[in-house]
Formats: structure tokens, C-alpha cells, sequence
């Protein structure tokens, strides 16, 4: 069936519309970016094929250039609209961060989190500096390991946290395996870290690992 024949309301774009984005499938969403199918099949029947042929949505987000130019109905000039809805979707994110929005909305911040930290192939660890009023002033990767530890220390982060002038931090790391459950040696360096930025009157309001999905929280545990 091609898309003119569908029910007005099951278009994906009409259906956005009338229904809001949340109410689109994975398929339906990225048919509404391809625009237009192939000879042969609407742009959500290739919509649904592509996930597939790349296992789901994030896989096909995360493919390099060659890996998904491969695939009928993309080219390089969707390859470059793709990176740029990825960029700005991250930067939306940053800049409702930067406001200090995200600290009043726990989902927003670990939803930023996952965005920064999820896919990365390394461990890296991750810092949210922190005003008075607990508004983000900056936020950086500290340190980068292999591809199941990064080296932390303390007197790194303090010296950043100064040089912001922060009063509180969030920290952050992902684990690469994509399982997020803390581990000993996580909350070894969590303590530390407490001990040495309470020395300069700074505080550590939470610490977040990230995993492939799921985001713990230092804070929601008790542990902080």
C-alpha cells in the first residue's frame, strides 16, 4: 500500500499533529525524517526495514557513515541531516541543563546523562559544577580510561571546582559493559571525593553510573 492510500490520521505527520510525537512508533518517527520511500515502498515500510536491518533505532543513530550509507534509501546528505538532529537534540538538552532546569526534573538530568555518557566505548567521568543555588555553571569530562575504568583524582576535581568557583557537584561515569550497577571501587571514589571537596566547603549532591538503558543513583540509594 503506498502512503497516499492510508487513513488520513494514520500518517505519520497527521498523526503527530493530532496526536503528539509520544504517540508515534519508532518506524512512524523516522519515516517522518526520511520523507519519501523508495520505488516500490513507502517511506514507512523502509522506515521499518532499516531498524531492522540495523537492529533498532539507536543502532542506526550510533552507525558510521559507510555503515549506513549502505543501506537503500539513505545517502550521505541524510548521513549529515541525521548528525545534525543528533547534535541539536543534544545541545537542547545542555542548554535547558545550563539554565537549571534539569535540577528540578531527576529525569531530565539522568535523560542527559544517558545522552553524554550511554554510547561511549570508554569510561569516562563526567562532572556538573555547580552554583549556590545549585544551577549548573559548567559541565565536563574530567578523565577518559580504557575500556572498563578511568583513573579519578581527587585533587583534579577539586582544583576544577575552584577554578569555577562551584559549591556543589554532580558526578557521573558510565560502564561501558552497559550494566549500571555501582561497584565497590565506585563507591571507594565517591567517599573520597566527598572527603576531599568538604575540605574546601563543596558538596557532592549525587553520583550517577550509567549503563545501556538504566541510571543509578548514588542519591536515591541512600549512599550520599
Amino acid at each position: 500500500m503506498s502512503l497516499k492510500q492510508l487513513p488520513t490520521e494514520s500518517m505519520p505527520r497527521e498523526k503527530l499533529l493530532h496526536r503528539g510525537a509520544e504517540s508515534l512508533s519508532d518506524a512512524e518517527l523516522l519515516a517522518i525524517f526520511l520523507r519519501t520511500g523508495t520505488p516500490g515502498m513507502n517511506v514507512i515500510a523502509l522506515a521499518d526495514m532499516l531498524i531492522k536491518d540495523f537492529g533498532s533505532l539507536r543502532a542506526l543513530f550510533m552507525a558510521s557513515q559507510a555503515q549506513f550509507c549502505q543501506h537503500k534509501g539513505l545517502g550521505v546528505a541524510k548521513y549529515v541531516q541525521l548528525q545534525a538532529v543528533l547534535e541539536m537534540s543534544s545541545r537542547y538538552l545542555s542548554e535547558r541543563l545550563q539554565r537549571g532546569d534539569s535540577l528540578t526534573s531527576p529525569m531530565l538530568t539522568k535523560h542527559y546523562l544517558m545522552t553524554m555518557l550511554r554510547d561511549r566505548h570508554r569510561e569516562a567521568f563526567y562532572v556538573l559544577f555547580l552554583d549556590s543555588q545549585h544551577r549548573v555553571i559548567q559541565d565536563e569530562v574530567l578523565f577518559e580510561g580504557t575500556i572498563d575504568a578511568a583513573s579519578v583524582y581527587p585533587r583534579e576535581v577539586v582544583k576544577r571546582a575552584l577554578h569555577y568557583n562551584a559549591a556543589a557537584l554532580i558526578l557521573a561515569h558510565n560502564h561501558p559493559s552497559g550494566i549500571a550497577e555501582p561497584s565497590q571501587a565506585d563507591r571507594r571514589i565517591t567517599r573520597r571525593l566527598q572527603e576531599a571537596l568538604n575540605l574546601v566547603d563543596m558538596n557532592v549532591l549525587d553520583h550517577f553510573v550509567v549503563g545501556d538503558g538504566e541510571v543509578v543513583s548514588f542519591a536515591e540509594r541512600g549512599w550520599i
